[in-house]
């Protein structure tokens, strides 16, 4: 598979923000199948030792998300570095061969702030900038054609837990994908 959803928990919402959860899965968009999967919370301190710059707003509305939420981030033991030297670990073991798309919530934040933490460590990113896929505009795309995955797709699992947010988005960004692929195929 050469698909991968990623999902950041971060307290800001701009490059710099500070990491403090990554998700990522795997996935085929056209069949829907989901593959390997890697989480890692991630210490708040290690980020701001490199230069991350959190967000008042974002500890606020932090400050409001459910227990198991703030706990799961609270008690975070492992760094920045270690979090996306496995990051990278796991792309290369599981990918097929070739460039993953790397696929995340908007084209100006998840991929644009794990790219920026890469930058941070002095490491380099795993994938080149146009492999970039935007979740939002599935969505949108979705909506479009009567799919509204934020109402009619169930989540499974806690909200704001970055891997179970990285399935369910593999999920509805496979629905769609598909529910595209068969309109055009139908319009020929």
């Amino acid at each position: 598979m050469n698909h991968l959803m990623i999902d950041l928990e971060t307290m800001g919402n701009k490059p710099n923000a500070p990491i403090v959860a990554i998700g990522a899965v795997f996935f085929e968009p056209s069949t829907g199948e989901l593959g390997a999967q890697y989480s890692k919370t991630v210490l708040l301190a290690s980020e701001m030792n490199l230069g991350a710059t959190p967000d008042p707003d974002t500890i606020v509305w932090w400050l409001q998300q459910s227990s198991e939420a703030r706990s799961e981030v609270a008690t975070a033991v492992t760094s920045i570095f270690v979090a996306l030297h496995e990051l990278s670990i796991f792309v290369s073991e599981n990918k097929s061969e070739g460039n993953v798309q790397v696929w995340g919530n908007g084209p100006s934040l998840d991929n644009v702030v794990l790219r920026a933490a890469y930058e941070r460590i002095g490491f380099p990113a795993f994938w080149p900038f146009y492999k970039d896929r935007c979740v939002r505009t599935m969505v949108e795309l979705g909506r479009q054609m009567g799919i509204n995955p934020k109402i009619d797709m169930p989540f499974t699992g806690d909200r704001h837990n970055a891997l179970a947010d990285a399935v369910h988005q593999a999920q509805y960004v496979s629905v769609i994908w598909q529910r595209l692929i068969t309109s055009a195929v139908g319009d020929k």
